[in-house]
C-alpha cells in the first residue's frame, strides 16, 4: 500500500540571496542521506563509507577554487577526488543543496551540466556533452529529478523537475516536468502519480517502471491472434458454404465437353 513519509525538504534559497557557506553545503550532502538510503546508520558512517558523499566533498570544494579563478588547483583537486571516489565531476559544474550520489560510483557530471536541489543520480550515470564548441554543452537537471543506475543525458537538454529517468536510458531531448522517461532514445512513458510513495519529499521508487516495448508486443500478439481467429471462422464459413451447394438439387452440374458430343 502507497504511503508517505512526511520528510521536509529544506526550503531552496531565493534568487539572488548571499551564496551559502562552503560548510552549510557539506552538511546538507552529508544529512540528505539518511533519508535517501535505509543503509545510512549514522552521519560518522556516512562520512567514512561513502564514496558519492567524498566526491560531492572534493567538488564543492574544486567548485569553490574554480569561482575564484583558481582554475589548474581546482582540476588538480577535482582530479584527486576522481582517484579516491572513482567520481568525476568538473569543478565547473553548478549543484545545488543536498546533492546525493548513491553507490558513487562511475559517475560523470561535465563542465557546464547544472543540478538543481535534491537531485539523486544513482551509479553509472553521464551527464555528457555532445559538442567540440565552448559554452553551453551539458545537460540541465532541474529540482528532485532521480536518474537510475548506468542513465546517459547528453548534450544542452533539461530535466524538468522532478521527473524520473529510468535505468540504462539515453536521453537526447528535454523532458517536462514531473515525468517517466525510459528507453534508448529515452520516450516519456507516463506522468508522475500522485499516490506514489515518497521518501524525504523525492520518488525514490526507480524501478517501478513501465515497458513500452514490451506492452507494443502484447498489442501485437493479441492483435495477431484476433486475426488468425478471425480467418479461421471465414475458412470454416467458406467451407460449410461450398458443402452447402454441393448437395442442393437445384444446383446445375458443371457443363462437359462430352455432353456436346454425345448430343
Amino acid at each position: 500500500m502507497a504511503y508517505v513519509v512526511d520528510i521536509p525538504l529544506a526550503e531552496p534559497s531565493p534568487p539572488g540571496s548571499v551564496k551559502p557557506s562552503l560548510l552549510k553545503l557539506i552538511r546538507e550532502d552529508i544529512a540528505c542521506v539518511r533519508q535517501r538510503d535505509p543503509a545510512a546508520r549514522s552521519q560518522i558512517e556516512t562520512i567514512l563509507t561513502y564514496p558519492g558523499v567524498h566526491a560531492v566533498i572534493w567538488y564543492r570544494i574544486a567548485n569553490r577554487l574554480w569561482a575564484d579563478d583558481w582554475r589548474f588547483p581546482a582540476r588538480l583537486l577535482s582530479w584527486f577526488g576522481r582517484f579516491v571516489s572513482n567520481v568525476d565531476i568538473h569543478p565547473g559544474a553548478r549543484i545545488g543543496h543536498r546533492f546525493f550520489i548513491d553507490h558513487g560510483a562511475c559517475v560523470v557530471i561535465g563542465e557546464t551540466a547544472e543540478i538543481g536541489d535534491d537531485v539523486t543520480l544513482y551509479h553509472g550515470v553521464t551527464l555528457g556533452g555532445t559538442s567540440w564548441f565552448p559554452g553551453k554543452r551539458h545537460p540541465t537537471l532541474e529540482d528532485r529529478v532521480v536518474v537510475g543506475a548506468g542513465a546517459k543525458i547528453l548534450g544542452p537538454i533539461t530535466v524538468g523537475a522532478g521527473s524520473r529517468v529510468g535505468a540504462n536510458s539515453v536521453v537526447i531531448d528535454s523532458t517536462p516536468p514531473d515525468v517517466t522517461v525510459v528507453g534508448i532514445p529515452a520516450r516519456v512513458v507516463r506522468p508522475q502519480l500522485g499516490h506514489r510513495r515518497v521518501v524525504g519529499g523525492i520518488d525514490l521508487d526507480h524501478h517501478l517502471m513501465p515497458d513500452p516495448v514490451g506492452d507494443a508486443i502484447a498489442a501485437l500478439l493479441d492483435r495477431v491472434e484476433f486475426l488468425e481467429a478471425r480467418l479461421a471462422h471465414m475458412q470454416r464459413r467458406n467451407r460449410d458454404a461450398g458443402a452447402s451447394a454441393t448437395k442442393s438439387p437445384n444446383v446445375t452440374a458443371p457443363w462437359s465437353p462430352m455432353e456436346s458430343d454425345n448430343g
